[in-house]
């Protein structure tokens, strides 16, 4: 009997001036990694080499033409290598060269994902500054990654052993997130994230709904009755059709009862609302997820961490946890 293949995954390198061609080459390396998936770098094969050097790591970087040319072996990094990064581009610092090189490394690994050449996507991180010096105005890679594969509405998700998050709004300003948010976002973020959960294998997922106010506005007390508006008709309609949507939750005991095990997944309503909570369980504990896309992408839910860029001293804890979620949630073809 012969064993089922592993996902192709398609790992872009990041922002080659950050810690991204360090934690891509360290995750790689790992075991646990490569019994998981079968992982194919887009990056540029010069730093990779770099980074593997300065972590005093012995690995072969291998560029290759295309995700069939890929060889899986012990050691082994197998890289479509766009070469766009300049021999002497410096680490930890801000590069609109090294922004376009991101851009471009995601671009591509999108492209494969369509054609179906790889499963999934696990991003190492970019750098949002980088990026938009380069021309390519994307708050992150949610919405660029929206945009490649024209999806119209994604949503992201962070991923903990106690605690999963999925947003309704992220990357925007506080009072432009209260406006925003409206029962049919809200009931389609909660729909993608019950996608989610279920596609992990949990076949009825108990999921928890944010209110925005303190105290969930405490039957009008606090707010000018925006659970009651943007929320509650949400959860109406999602209960009818048999979700286990609760809600409007007060924040600050939600995440509470999550981590005890009451719910499978919490509803955010804004960035802080859902990043702050997992911060606090620690970096390398949390996977950033995009779910909505025609493909399983992941994340290190981390930066570019240019203060350390360079030195050796990166953590790869993250990098695996996102590789080995990205294979969870992959089929392999």
């Amino acid at each position: 009997m012969s064993t089922p293949a592993t996902p192709l995954i398609a790992v872009t390198m990041g922002d080659g001036a950050g810690v991204g061609p360090e934690v891509t080459t360290g995750a790689l390396l790992d075991p646990s990694t490569t019994e998981r998936c079968r992982p194919v770098v887009v990056g540029d094969a010069a730093r990779l080499r770099l980074a593997a050097s300065i972590a005093g790591v012995a690995a072969e970087i291998a560029p290759i033409g295309s995700v069939a040319d890929a060889v899986f072996t012990p050691g082994r990094i197998n890289v479509i290598d766009l070469g766009l990064l300049p021999a002497d581009l410096p680490w930890g610092r801000v590069s609109p060269v090294a922004g376009d090189a991101a851009y471009q490394y995601v671009r591509v690994a999108s492209e494969l994902a369509l054609r179906g050449e790889v499963q999934g996507i696990c991003t190492a991180p970019l750098n949002k500054e980088a990026l938009h010096a380069a021309g390519h105005l994307f708050p992150g890679h949610t919405e660029l990654l929206a945009h490649l594969t024209g999806t119209e509405e994604v949503s992201m998700m962070l991923s903990t052993p106690k605690v999963k998050v999925v947003h309704v709004t992220t990357h925007i300003g506080l009072v432009d997130a209260v406006a925003k948010i409206e029962p049919g976002l809200v009931e389609r973020t909660v729909r993608r994230g019950h996608r989610a959960i279920r596609g992990s294998g949990v076949e009825s997922p108990r999921i928890g709904v944010c209110g925005i106010n303190p105290h969930a506005g405490e039957n009008g007390l606090f707010g000018h009755g925006e659970e009651a508006e943007k929320i509650v008709p949400a959860i109406e309609v999602l209960r009818a059709d048999g979700i286990d949507a609760r809600g409007p939750l007060p924040a600050d005991t939600a995440f509470f009862l999550a981590g005890r095990g009451d719910y499978d997944l919490i509803v955010a309503m804004y960035h802080d609302q859902g990043h702050g909570p997992v911060k606090v369980l620690g970096i390398e504990a949390g996977v950033n997820i995009t779910v909505g896309l025609p493909v399983i992408r992941t994340s290190v839910d981390h930066g570019t961490a240019f203060d350390i860029a360079g030195t050796g001293k990166a953590g790869v804890g993250s990098m695996i946890e996102a590789m080995r979620q990205a294979a969870e949630l992959s089929v392999a073809a």
